[in-house]
Formats: C-alpha cells, sequence, structure tokens
C-alpha cells in the first residue's frame, strides 16, 4: 500500500477578516484543515504545512506582520510537524518540499488548503508532484476568492489530480 502525506497549503491570516485579502468562505477553513490533521495523525500519516512569505514587499503576507502567520488554530495544530516555507504558487518550487515529504518515505499527496485556482493547483499539478503515484485535492477542506473561481478551479484539476472530500480521502 501506499503511503500518503497531507499537505496544508497557506492557512495564513491575512486570507481571514480582517487580513488584507480575505476570501470566500475564509472562516470554516481551519475547521476543515483540522479534520484532515485528526484523521491523517489517527492514521499516522506525515503532515506538512506551507506558508508562503514573499522575497520582498507583496500585497499581503509581509514578512513580519501578523497577516503572514499561519493562522492560530492551524498554528496549534503544527506541533511537531514540518513548516515549509515558500515564495511561488508551486509549493515545491525552491523549497525542501519534495526532500521533507521523502523523509517519511510519503508516496501519494493529499493536498488542502488556500487558494484553490493558484497555490493548491500549482501545487498539485507541479512538474514534482509527478513524481508521486497519486495526488488527491481536498475539494471541502480548501477555498479561494470567490465561489465561482473554487469550482472553476477545481474543475480545472478534474483531468489531472483525484478529487475529494476530506471523508473520502481519509476515511
Amino acid at each position: 500500500m501506499s503511503k500518503p502525506a497531507l499537505v496544508v497549503i497557506d492557512v495564513q491570516n491575512d486570507y481571514f477578516e480582517g487580513g488584507a485579502f480575505p476570501l470566500w468562505d475564509a472562516e470554516p477553513t481551519p475547521t476543515a484543515t483540522e479534520k484532515p490533521l485528526r484523521m491523517a495523525r489517527a492514521k499516522d500519516m506525515p503532515v506538512v504545512f506551507v506558508q508562503h512569505i514573499p522575497d520582498g514587499p507583496a500585497p499581503f503576507f509581509n514578512r513580519d506582520t501578523e497577516g503572514v502567520k499561519l493562522h492560530e488554530r492551524v498554528r496549534a495544530a503544527v506541533s511537531a510537524s514540518p513548516v515549509v516555507t515558500k515564495q511561488h504558487a508551486d509549493a515545491f518550487e525552491g523549497t525542501h518540499l519534495h526532500d521533507t515529504l521523502q523523509g517519511p518515505g510519503a508516496e501519494e499527496l493529499v493536498i488542502c488548503g488556500m487558494m484553490t485556482q493558484n497555490c493548491v493547483t500549482h501545487t498539485a499539478v507541479s512538474r514534482r508532484a509527478d513524481d508521486y503515484r497519486k495526488v488527491t485535492v481536498l475539494t471541502d477542506a480548501s477555498t479561494t476568492t470567490t465561489e465561482m473561481l473554487h469550482l472553476i478551479a477545481v474543475a480545472g484539476l478534474s483531468t489531472r489530480v483525484t478529487l475529494a472530500t476530506v471523508d473520502q480521502a481519509l476515511a
């Protein structure tokens, strides 16, 4: 049986109310993320968190601001799991994500987070993601700027990766 790893992308403060770039339906995202975290940990599945920190000034996620920090509920769940920082939409690009996943022997990816059409999609269809036997995007634990854009991104992913709800993917 192939060994999956959960990758949680960019659940950061600027995407929530009061942040620099609040997303559609962002408030349920920490709860939606906690469920696959609990399920992954119960199965002794590796978990990696990804945090976007731009190299220089940006419209949001600026270094040393509250907005760049992982959401407090996600931070509380990090515990011993690694956090990979990135500067590009593809979480593999210019990071040690692949090496971090190889440490525990991950052969499959289960991805969730923010933003569906950008960082979630770019990571799921990354050339480096092709090294994994299977890539699954958790559609109910990801969000973006609008519901329509989320649905368009999910439809676009449908021919490249497996789409599943948390319960379908991790049951």
